[in-house]
């Protein structure tokens, strides 16, 4: 009886040793897991590392005014979407314009948004949206302070030296040449180029989903 009872213990224990390895499987993140990650390249990753959700390509020029519009519009829905497990986003910062002072504007707001930490990156990107120079194209902006003052409301004062500095301007635009890309912003998912439906929460949601999307 008590070899049976043995024998029963030992086999529990292989089966819970059997279970642990298979809810932990390396390389794979517990369901709901999201987290921001900064790539070698610069472009950040926010997603549930364990899901094989679709991939939305977001490529953005902090100086460009229609940027600003879908980020106003659509944010939200990508965040809230990428939180829930259901898309993979990447966020690609590029300086597309060629013309002053819209193209130092563009590299001085990138190369800071490098300098940030990944928990202070969104908050700082949404800093600089709200302080985007206008009117496009004739106002200068994005100065070395306005900046340093964005990253200090983004909870990230550490990174204020790298900003002034401008440490990531050439990464920046080393990295920005690689892209191509006819105009900002472009979204693309699962490699495929979105159309105004990236202007659009609902139409946004259903062409992630597949579904109906909802009114946000």
């Amino acid at each position: 009886m008590k070899k049976r009872m043995a024998a029963i213990g030992v086999a529990c224990a292989v089966l819970v040793v059997l279970a642990v390895v298979t809810f932990s499987e390396p390389g794979r993140s517990s369901p709901g897991e999201v987290r921001l990650t900064r790539q070698p390249d610069g472009s950040m990753v926010l997603a549930d590392r364990g899901s094989k959700a679709p991939v939305l390509d977001v490529y953005e020029d902090f100086d460009c005014p229609v940027c600003k519009d879908m980020h106003a519009r659509v944010d939200p829905t990508i965040e809230r979407l990428a939180r829930a497990g259901k898309v993979k986003v990447v966020f690609h910062s590029v300086t597309i314009f060629r013309d002053e002072p819209m193209r130092s504007n563009s590299i001085r707001a990138a190369a800071a948004a490098r300098c940030m930490p990944e928990a202070n990156w969104l908050a700082f990107r949404n800093e600089l949206y709200a302080i985007q120079p206008a009117p496009h194209g004739v106002a200068s902006g994005f100065t070395v302070a306005e900046l340093a003052a964005a990253a200090r409301k983004a909870g990230a004062p550490a990174a204020e030296q790298c900003v002034t500095a401008q440490s990531y301007a050439e990464t920046h635009l080393a990295e920005s040449a690689k892209i191509r890309i006819e105009g900002t912003p472009t979204l693309v998912l699962n490699g495929r180029m979105l159309g105004q439906e990236a202007f659009d929460p609902a139409a946004l949601e259903r062409a992630v989903t597949g579904g109906d999307g909802v009114t946000v």
